[in-house]
């Protein structure tokens, strides 16, 4: 689909807030922000179910709220989208080469990324894989303040104080990042990833470990880590450079971090399923790399591999397609069994 242009968006917006239905709605963003600014107004405060926002082939829904709802699943005390919205493309982490990544953070300006929050709220998408790093806590604080409502599920990453980030955020989650977790098991000492998760445990929220590998849930469930959910990988992006050495006999690939084997997920959702504690499952799509044929397969077979009480982390980049909706309705007919 043809890639609306940054001002046509902006028109768009002013326009609909100019607008009756858009009085009652409440549009937010940057064109709110003008509004307020000129009239005077206070800022729009909303349920996350009146946002309505205009991106790339939304047409006639910019207007609307949606009818369709991401299906959701119980995670702790409360109801969340069994998919949940994921951070990397919001920070230009593609996890295929620079080049894609830098597109993707010139895109996302905090306009676009709070008007895709607001847009991943307005079909049901409630929860927020959301890492604390850079322009990120001022996005949040924006999104925030213009009434989006996000339950939060923080990748805590080595440099990162969990206590400081649980009092300032007030989290749902903090799930250790995968990359922590898996270089410590890699090196032998995740007595020190245990003791993290005691002392997250203490804070009183849901405690999680993220990993690229299937064989750390196994060791953890092995060993009865007091923990609530797990959010697995299903590619292996951190094999060492011996262990693809091995594979291939001497040879190196490059960019061996972001290689991603089609035998993977098939490992990583038979030890979802073989926990009971909640899963999430991230990467489902393999960071882009698969055809856009091939995507509703993947989504498919993601929730025909893990449990009822299992949802997905995924990332969006809606520059030439309106992905938010897209991903809703597609997981909408799977779980529907459609």
């Amino acid at each position: 689909m043809q890639q609306v242009d940054p001002v046509v968006m902006s028109n768009t917006r002013r326009e609909f807030l100019q607008s009756g239905t858009a009085l009652a709605l409440g549009l937010v963003g940057a064109a709110a922000t003008k509004v307020r600014a000129q009239s005077g107004a206070p800022f729009p405060s909303l349920s996350h179910a009146a946002k309505a926002i205009a991106l790339p082939g939304a047409g006639s829904d910019a207007i609307r709220v949606p009818t369709i709802q991401v299906p959701t699943m119980k995670f702790g005390g409360v109801e969340i989208g069994r998919m949940v919205m994921g951070v990397n493309p919001l920070y230009g982490f593609a996890h295929y080469n620079a080049n894609f990544g830098r597109s993707m953070a010139d895109w996302y300006t905090q306009d676009r990324v709070c008007e895709v929050l607001h847009r991943a709220n307005s079909f049901g998408i409630n929860a927020f894989n959301y890492v604390n790093m850079g322009r990120a806590p001022h996005d949040l604080t924006r999104f925030n303040t213009e009434g989006g409502k996000m339950h939060l599920i923080i990748q805590v990453t080595a440099s990162d104080d969990a206590a400081a980030l649980h009092r300032d955020l007030k989290p749902l989650a903090l799930q250790r990042r995968g990359e922590e977790v898996d270089a410590a098991f890699q090196s032998g000492n995740m007595a020190g990833e245990r003791e993290w998760c005691k002392r997250a445990r203490d804070l009183g929220v849901l405690v999680g470990v993220g990993t690229h590998k299937p064989e750390v849930i196994e060791f953890i469930e092995e060993q009865g880590w007091d923990v609530d959910f797990y959010a697995g990988c299903v590619y292996n992006r951190t094999r060492t450079a011996a262990e693809w050495q091995k594979m291939l006999g001497g040879q190196m690939l490059e960019m061996p971090h972001e290689i991603y084997l089609q035998s993977d997920p098939a490992r990583m959702y038979k030890v979802m399923r073989q926990t009971a504690k909640p899963c999430f499952a991230f990467k489902i799509l393999a960071a882009g790399r698969l055809a856009d044929g091939d995507v509703e397969k993947a989504f498919r077979t993601a929730f025909a591999s893990i449990k009822p009480i299992d949802g997905v982390f995924v990332g969006m980049f809606p520059q030439r397609k309106d992905e938010v909706k897209e991903n809703v309705e597609l997981v909408q007919r799977i779980l529907a069994g459609a």
